[in-house]
């Protein structure tokens, strides 16, 4: 019986997820794709040292090559089973 529940509760967790929150998931994914990102930090501390770090964010889909609005209608299509309720070239956060 306990195999039973846990077999039942792994397939509802594989389950589509509704429209919206797939495509807020996709955004980021999409993003990455049309170009890195990172963050570059330096300071110096109270005895004079200098320090510093550099964070650098740059996905297979960039190196690739895909196309963004590809890499998000896939990925939205994927998590909820529907397209994209707008294209991601419309949307004003693809612009980052």
């Amino acid at each position: 019986m306990k195999i039973l529940v846990f077999s039942l509760l792994a397939l509802v967790a594989c389950g589509p997820i509704p429209l919206a929150q797939a495509e807020q998931q996709c955004l980021e994914q999409a993003q990455l794709a049309q170009h890195p990102r990172g963050t570059l930090s330096i300071g110096v501390n109270q005895d004079g040292e200098v320090g510093g770090s550099l964070e650098l964010g740059v996905s297979t889909d960039y190196l690739q090559g895909r196309d963004p609005s590809q890499v998000y209608d896939t990925c939205v299509m994927q998590r909820s089973g529907q397209m994209p309720s707008q294209p991601y070239y419309t949307l004003p956060q693809s612009a980052t």
